[in-house]
């Protein structure tokens, strides 16, 4: 017997009320993004699962796809049959007979939802026990953690049958909490705190900043394969190029030194809001943690945000740099993350950059430039493109190469 199709239970979803439906369907559609790359795959959704179709499809990199999906409390590959008892016992038993070794123990559990099913789950239950017993006589029954808990589920459509039970991602659908711009530089920060804003159900969109000649092709190409890395857990993200050199060069021959990375942090909050602006998103989150670096103080931070209202979402601002480091190896970002090419926040970083930037001194220093100008001037020269959640290339190494 082949798997029919992967029955997807929701998370969080369940407790929502009148816009249920919202969640579940929001969840749907990501889940088909997730899966563009099995096209044999169809999606229903009800409001009590999630039916992954499988028609003919490996059922294995369905699920490794499905478990990284936000929304998702559990995922179980299952038999679907139809409801007579005859077929219910031979596939219960050749299921049984394909995982038996010995000292193996095993529980039936049935649930009967259609209730003009002529058994009841008790019924069920015993049949089908019985039927265990009788093609291996020497297997254990055992009602508290047994081997193998052989889910049986009579619902009005069909009967499923399920032996494993694999945990999903939890969270809520990506989308369900609105949009939201995520500043990714192309660390190892900013890929996690995108991770953790989608996990509580926000679309992000990728602003990236570059500076040609100053910041490579690579550069590039690595921060949009950290954006198709973050697609796995709810689908396509926009990503979301400017242009930085003009500002950047204005900043080097125009300030102290001391303040380069404070006035830098300053106009890519106001681009970064800009463009939220103008593709209607709600916040912004960066990777920023406290006290990891000279921008990061609570001084630097005020002085930075003082160019917005936004709120700014910081998922990581509590994290110390090897909590981050361990959930950007769990997520698949790390390797990619600490590739040798140079960003903007980078590239003209001063040596002893200013830790307490006074917010009167910083404003008497953009009086040296066309701030307005600047940021308009950037934000009518940004590049658009989707990111889709392809097969990803493993050998990143390989493709950063490619590039250069």
């Amino acid at each position: 017997m082949n798997y029919s199709e992967i029955m997807v239970r929701h998370g969080e979803l369940s407790t929502k009320g009148k816009n249920r439906m919202r969640f579940i369907n929001k969840l749907k559609r990501n889940i088909q993004d997730v899966l563009v790359p099995f096209p044999a795959i169809t999606v229903r959704s009800d409001r009590d699962r999630t039916h992954v179709y499988l028609n003919g499809t490996d059922y294995q990199p369905v699920v490794e796809a499905l478990k990284l999906v936000f929304g998702i409390q559990a995922l179980s590959p299952v038999y679907k049959l139809e409801k007579d008892v005859p077929l219910l016992v031979l596939a219960v038993q050749n299921i049984m007979k394909s995982l038996y070794h010995e000292g193996l123990t095993f529980k039936i559990a049935s649930k009967r939802s259609d209730h003009q099913f002529e058994l009841d789950s008790c019924d069920l239950n015993r049949l089908l026990g019985g039927a265990v017993f009788e093609v291996l006589p020497n297997i254990q029954a055992q009602m508290k953690n047994p081997d193998i808990t052989l889910k049986v589920e009579i619902r009005e459509e069909a009967a499923y049958i399920s032996y494993e039970e694999i945990k999903g991602a939890g969270g809520l659908p990506v989308g369900t909490s609105g949009k939201g711009m995520l500043m990714l530089s192309g660390g190892i920060d900013s890929p996690v705190a995108g991770y953790l804003a989608l996990k509580r159900g926000l679309e992000i969109e990728a602003v990236h900043f570059a500076s040609p000649p100053y910041t490579s092709p690579g550069a590039l190409q690595k921060a949009q394969e950290l954006t198709r890395r973050l697609t796995r857990f709810g689908g396509n993200i926009q990503f979301i190029e400017v242009p930085f050199t003009e500002i950047q060069e204005e900043i080097k021959n125009k300030a102290p030194e001391a303040y380069l990375m404070t006035l830098t942090r300053r106009f890519m909050m106001r681009i970064t809001d800009a463009i939220r602006d103008q593709r209607k998103g709600l916040v912004i989150i960066n990777g920023e943690s406290l006290g990891q670096v000279a921008s990061q103080t609570l001084e630097s931070m005020q002085a930075i945000n003082a160019v917005t209202t936004t709120p700014v979402i910081r998922p990581v601002v509590t994290m110390d740099k090897l909590e981050i480091i361990e959930m950007a190896q769990t997520i698949d970002t790390f390797d990619i993350s600490i590739q040798p090419f140079e960003d903007c926040c980078t590239i003209f970083a001063p040596d002893r950059p200013k830790t307490n930037p006074k917010l009167s001194n910083v404003e008497k220093y953009e009086e040296r430039f066309d701030v307005a100008g600047l940021v308009k001037r950037a934000v009518a020269g940004i590049v658009v493109t989707e990111i889709t959640p392809e097969v990803i290339n493993d050998d990143v190494e390989n493709l950063i190469d490619d590039v250069l």
